[in-house]
């Protein structure tokens, strides 16, 4: 889609674009593309998606002139008898999708074979699923902080978080809220999080004998 920036809030990093259908269309710094700070009158191009009852946002905002620029300015393509069809973007699963719902069915089948043959106390079970939906719960926090520009969560937290089991519901978070899904040091570290805990969950269910807990059940 195509709009204006009406309004930047450059010490908050988010603003507004005017578009035909919406006055409204909310965007933040991390979802913009240009080589030069977006100012109010820029005319730009982006993809819209729906954000719960928030309306619609903005992503992948790209600048398309400076701000003051008439449209009539831009070079018009010559006429053509054909009309050329409109290439929408085509949507595609996140890169390395496949590989973490097989390590997450990985994940779910150690820990209830460890729970059956009693090398994992039941307890930690249910330790680990009310301790996903915290970190679920700390993902949308964050992410709502963000559009606001209030305190946030900080990227420590979150990562201890994936470290202690949250993993699964951290990775669906940032598919679900596209939320810390296109920052590459944070992705980077919260793999290592997640080989890390899987690592030690292993060890765990394979050798119970050196851990304090093993044969309370």
């Amino acid at each position: 889609m195509q709009g204006t920036v009406r309004r930047w809030e450059a010490g908050k990093g988010f603003g507004f674009i005017q578009a035909a259908h919406s006055s409204n269309v909310f965007f933040h710094v991390r979802d913009y593309r240009g080589n030069t700070p977006p100012v109010v009158g820029m005319e730009v191009e982006y993809e819209e998606i729906q954000v719960g009852g928030k309306g619609p946002r903005a992503m992948q905002v790209r600048p398309r002139s400076a701000p003051g620029v008439a449209a009539s300015r831009r070079p018009h393509p010559p006429p053509s008898s054909k009309s050329t069809p409109v290439r929408r973007p085509q949507h595609s699963a996140p890169a390395g999708t496949s590989w973490a719902m097989a390590l997450m069915l990985a994940w779910v089948a150690l820990l209830v074979w460890g729970g059956w043959t009693r090398r994992l106390p039941l307890g930690l079970l249910g330790i680990l699923a009310v301790l996903n939906g915290v970190t679920f719960v700390a993902y949308a926090v964050d992410k709502s902080a963000a559009q606001r520009g209030a305190w946030r969560t900080s990227e420590q937290t979150l990562h201890l978080l994936a470290l202690l089991g949250g993993w699964p519901a951290a990775w669906w978070a940032q598919q679900w809220m596209r939320h810390k899904s296109s920052k590459a040091s944070f992705r980077m570290v919260y793999w290592c999080t997640v080989l890390l805990h899987s690592a030690a969950l292993g060890a765990i269910v394979w050798q119970p004998g050196w851990l304090p807990f093993s044969g309370l059940h």
